[in-house]
């Protein structure tokens, strides 16, 4: 019977891999580099739930291998401990107690001393959560409102600036959670991130490979004016379709300048379904705050005149296979997905439910809104308008 060797990897061969990783390869790709079956690439980084470890380094206190071996010739040639002390210019308890942990006089050997050393020294310091439980509870229960860490640590500092016993960084949060042993966080929050990988890695821009059907008039965003690009005035929109399992899908918007979210439900795909839908959604709000709509390029939006001679919003339309120029379209459908994974059938949703899983991300604190809400920047436009 054969039996399957270990794999083992070497420092280099770990750093070149540990570089594959944060630039976003896959598992695969990466054992295609050293011919190896990508389970033992991910035996490696999940053990620190795919974080790269810092590098060790000794302490500058530390004896030396060369030291070492300067102990192991004097004893050889029947130096005191005191005499070898004075020659390496170190305290005799220092060398006595390294004769003793490492065999004493006659079994004392540098190579294995200093080896012996260097595994006794992988102390992990007790991480900061770990130590400050109240901290923990208060970051596990923002985790469980579907928080993401970086909303978390934001939210910390704006709110107890002075306290910083009260502060925790999004990457000590993540390693909490991703690497079990600090014991700090359960491993069940990591059901409450965006994207709940066993590994923690890069990020992707996902981009829609199928070709969409082609828009009749449709005005493309380089027609788009400047003052909707630099997000200088509310009122510009980004919209899309999230779809669900069983035919399902319902409308995502996103205002560009507060990040503001609207859901609609939807009852088909088809155009006139989705534009009838978005125009009874318009409505709700006031023309100021309501004047273009940015759209990907799905033929969804094959009646885009009719919702413009509706409400007199200008459609404007991505280039194809460039999600990214809706960028906070994008980003909110990501968010969306802790509420709506893939393969859920989401027609079962009403509105008011979505109107709640808006609200829920509408108070959710935004760094690039300095951790203030989506829901506070947006009541102040219509407090403006009004």
């Amino acid at each position: 019977m054969a039996y399957r060797t270990r794999t083992y990897y070497t420092d280099s061969q770990k750093a070149l891999m540990w570089e594959r990783w944060r630039q976003g390869w896959t598992l695969h790709q990466i054992a295609q580099l050293f011919n190896r079956p990508h389970t033992s690439v991910q035996g490696i980084l999940s053990r620190t739930g795919g974080i790269r470890p810092p590098e060790r380094t000794r302490s500058s206190m530390a004896l030396t291998l060369v030291e070492r071996e300067e102990i192991s010739r004097a004893m050889a040639s029947g130096f005191s401990i005191r005499s070898i002390a004075l020659i390496l210019g170190r305290a005799p308890s220092t060398i006595s107690r390294e004769i003793k942990r490492n065999g004493g006089p006659a079994c004392y050997r540098a190579t294995q001393a200093d080896q012996a050393a260097w595994d006794r020294a992988r102390r992990p310091k007790r991480c900061w959560l770990a130590k400050n439980r109240d901290l923990a509870r208060i970051v596990t229960e923002k985790l469980r409102l579907q928080w993401s860490p970086e909303q978390i640590a934001g939210w910390l500092k704006h709110t107890y600036p002075c306290d910083e016993t009260s502060h925790v960084s999004h990457e000590t949060i993540y390693r909490s959670l991703f690497i079990q042993a600090r014991g700090a966080l359960k491993k069940e929050l990591l059901q409450h991130l965006r994207r709940t990988r066993g590994m923690r890695r890069s990020r992707h821009h996902t981009q829609k490979t199928d070709a969409h059907g082609r828009i009749v008039d449709a005005v493309s965003i380089s027609e788009r004016p400047a003052t909707v690009e630099d997000r200088a005035v509310p009122g510009h929109w980004e919209g899309d379709l999230l779809f669900g399992s069983a035919n399902s899908q319902i409308a995502t918007l996103v205002e560009r300048q507060t990040r503001y979210v609207m859901l609609v439900k939807l009852d088909g795909k088809d155009s006139q379904t989705v534009v009838n839908a978005l125009i009874k959604n318009a409505r709700k709000l006031p023309q100021e705050l309501y004047k273009s709509l940015t759209w990907d390029r799905g033929t969804e939006m094959h009646a885009h005149k009719k919702f413009t001679l509706a409400t007199d919003i200008q459609v404007y339309f991505c280039d194809p296979q460039n999600p990214w120029q809706r960028g906070s379209n994008e980003n909110t459908n990501g968010l969306l997905r802790q509420y709506m994974p893939k393969g859920m059938d989401i027609s079962g949703f009403s509105q008011l439910q979505l109107n709640a899983i808006a609200r829920q991300l509408n108070e959710r604190p935004r760094k690039t809104l300095g951790f203030h809400t989506p829901a506070e920047m947006f009541s102040d436009c219509v407090a403006s308008t009004g």
